[in-house]
């Protein structure tokens, strides 16, 4: 079903390794807004969408999602790259090292792994494409707030292609919204809370 390109979306630089800096971007690796729960939640909802059009955004965004996951791994990796033990415990990070050393887990900046409580999925679509674009809301909120904990341009670069998509997934989720309501406003088979004298 899927053809991976091996390559990055957009290019993953940094200036210079940077252990206390990537103790932060880990948690969009593994965090509760991170990009592994939007791929999981949106791959998983696309199953009880009534629409094929909100089906396939689904299958798009959540594959998406995917290669951004991959991108943050990018970027925690060469944060870390070449990182004594040492430079783990000036970061106050000494426990990833302990368990990972340079490896990837999915946590959260604070070092909670990740839980598929993570992930809504109601099966009703109105309620699901809101979650959706509440939770492109938080992982926008979250990217700025990293873009203003680093001043390295290169890591600048990387963040605010991420932040742009975010912003591009919750219109797209707005428009979804509105064709599945379009959908189930022609549908007779919506419960609407009262039975219509009309038909």
């Amino acid at each position: 079903m899927w053809i991976y390109e091996k390559k990055l979306e957009h290019p993953v630089r940094v200036t210079c390794p940077d252990v206390k800096f990537a103790k932060m971007v880990i948690t969009q690796y593994g965090g509760p807004d991170g990009e592994l729960s939007a791929s999981l939640r949106y791959l998983n909802q696309r199953y009880s969408m009534p629409t094929s059009q909100a089906k396939a955004l689904l299958t798009d965004i959540g594959t998406e999602e995917l290669a951004h996951m991959e991108m943050i791994a990018a970027l925690v990796f060469k944060l870390v790259d070449g990182a004594t033990c040492a430079d783990f415990k000036a970061a106050g990070w000494e426990g990833q090292y302990v368990q990972h050393d340079h490896g990837l887990f999915w946590t959260d900046a604070n070092g909670i792994p990740w839980s598929a409580k993570y992930i809504a999925c109601l099966g009703d679509p109105i309620t699901d494409l809101t979650e959706n674009m509440a939770a492109e809301q938080k992982a926008r909120t979250t990217y700025e707030h990293l873009i203003a904990c680093t001043d390295d341009p290169c890591v600048k670069d990387t963040l605010r292609f991420l932040w742009q998509r975010e912003v591009v997934h919750f219109q797209r989720f707005g428009e979804a919204l509105n064709d599945v309501q379009e959908w189930m406003c022609k549908s007779k088979h919506v419960w609407h809370g009262h039975k219509c004298e009309c038909d």
